[in-house]
């Protein structure tokens, strides 16, 4: 494999950074001192670019507000046309938070999304459900619809009730200001610890018009969709029929939100939803056979897998960004264990941060990767086009500086043939950082809230103490990286 893009085509123009700096105030990183707030710049995450090109959705507006959640814009909400379908993955987890269970019912009927950074509304029982269904009604009596009709969506701390006074007045803002341009201003609202928002567009071309694909993501910490602390919203103005829209919902997940792991944990809140407006002249897809499918799903394709790989991108910590391709397996499940258990482990992971080419550490996950009878002596490794094993040994045009070199990069892949098969898979992963264990040892005793007074408009930093403070969330990872990045801001994780 070729090596990547320089550096200077892949960083940011300072002007770019300027024009970010302005339109993206959130996420941020605080640190505590006597005297005042210092906000803490972090540098880039792994060669994510700032959006760009970003087209508008015929059939869909934002309008987004501030509770006081968090810094910045927390509240989204999203108003579609009357004849647009949509369709959505959710968590497999058995803590489903509130506004997911809802979500899942009121799936077939949606005409509205609303979506709160800051707090999860997950574990807190019927009460969370009590409060996910008061914001909606906000929500439909500002949009004149049926509550209902509104899919409530949250991400933040796990455990804690929404402060529903303050969400029901910011929805209510949102509601009355809905732009057709609204995606970078939602993309920046639903942010927790990402260093920025996550876009990407196509305009695809269809036999009966052009089609306009957007998406939005967020997800940095807690990665490992089964379905990721993430959420995604995907638009186009298809007209897709509603049992076609939710197999491709499906579909794109699995090439996309479902081949991505920073951490190997799973959220309570993950969701990924696709909707198709129906604004336009073009004839409607009723199945896999029509002549438009095949573009159509290439485009979405793009979309989705592009904000997956954002995600990665944007790893709490990562310095890495990292595709494992496993080939040769007798399955594409197996193939998927492999990657999956080299992807994940802790002893691979912090080689790949450290540059070590400790090549043992991959034979190691691989070997204890649940695939019945795997014969080690069939085993092939690389490290981009380095071949780093054969017939399960040390090949022999191997040198640890060639190795090494790879992993110095910022980017590289890892591939592995099993030897038994003709089934492959791809995913891509993270390194794992000194930087990620402080964000998430940091987590609930440095995070920001809404103070204590009634309009909930001011947050204020929660720490137990002066000494819990942080002393430099980005410090590792600047000293790690050496490189320049946008200015971005790091928050909370949910």
């Amino acid at each position: 494999m070729g090596p990547k893009s320089s550096q200077s085509e892949l960083r940011p123009s300072s002007e770019m950074i300027e024009k970010l700096v302005v339109m993206n105030p959130v996420p941020v990183a605080l640190v505590r001192s006597t005297s005042s707030v210092a906000v803490e710049q972090v540098p880039v995450a792994v060669n994510l670019l700032p959006p760009r090109d970003i087209m508008d959705v015929p059939g869909i507006k934002f309008g987004t507000a501030a509770s006081g959640l968090k810094v910045g814009d927390d509240v989204v909400v999203a108003h579609f046309e009357p004849q647009t379908r949509i369709a959505g993955v959710y968590t497999q987890s058995a803590f489903a938070a509130a506004p997911v269970l809802l979500a899942r019912e009121r799936e077939a009927n949606a005409q509205a999304w609303v979506i709160n950074s800051g707090n999860a509304n997950a574990a807190t029982g019927e009460p969370g459900k009590q409060d996910a269904r008061a914001v909606c009604e906000s929500v439909a009596e500002s949009l004149c619809i049926e509550a209902q009709h509104v899919q409530p969506f949250s991400t933040g701390v796990i455990g804690e009730r929404l402060n529903v006074p303050a969400l029901t007045r910011a929805v209510t803002k949102a509601g009355k200001t809905l732009l057709s341009d609204g995606w970078l201003a939602a993309a920046n609202a639903i942010l927790t610890t990402d260093t920025g928002p996550k876009l990407s567009s196509r305009c695809v071309a269809l036999s009966s018009g052009d089609v306009v694909i957007t998406g939005m993501a967020k997800g940095a910490g807690m990665i490992k969709p089964d379905m990721a602390t993430m959420l995604a919203f995907v638009a186009c103005n298809a007209k897709i029929s509603e049992p076609l829209l939710k197999q491709l919902t499906v579909d794109l997940a699995n090439r996309s939100f479902n081949r991505i792991s920073v951490d190997g944990d799973t959220s309570t809140n993950d969701c990924f939803m696709l909707a198709a407006t129906g604004s336009g002249d073009t004839v409607d897809i009723n199945s896999k056979q029509d002549q438009d499918y095949a573009a159509l799903f290439a485009g979405l394709t793009e979309v989705t897998q592009e904000l997956a790989q954002a995600i990665v991108r944007d790893g709490e910590g990562a310095t890495k960004f990292v595709t494992v391709q496993v080939r040769g397996g007798a399955s594409p499940q197996e193939c998927l264990e492999v990657a999956y258990t080299v992807a994940e482990s802790p002893l691979v992971k912090t080689a790949l941060f450290a540059g070590d080419a400790n090549w043992g550490r991959f034979c190691m996950a691989i070997g204890r990767a649940k695939v019945a009878q795997l014969d080690a002596s069939k085993v092939a490794l690389w490290l981009d086009d380095v071949q780093v094993a054969s017939a399960g040994l040390m090949s022999p045009s191997y040198s640890e500086e060639a190795g090494s070199s790879v992993l110095a990069q910022e980017e590289f892949r890892v591939t592995i043939d099993l030897g038994r098969g003709a089934a492959q898979e791809t995913i891509w992963t993270t390194d794992l950082s000194y930087e990620y264990v402080r964000i998430n040892a940091e987590y609930r005793s440095y995070s920001l809230a809404p103070s204590s007074n009634s309009t909930g408009s001011s947050p204020a930093i929660r720490c137990s103490s002066l000494a819990q403070a942080p002393k430099s969330m980005s410090l590792q990872r600047s000293e790690q990286n050496g490189r320049n990045g946008f200015a971005g801001v790091h928050l909370t994780r949910d």
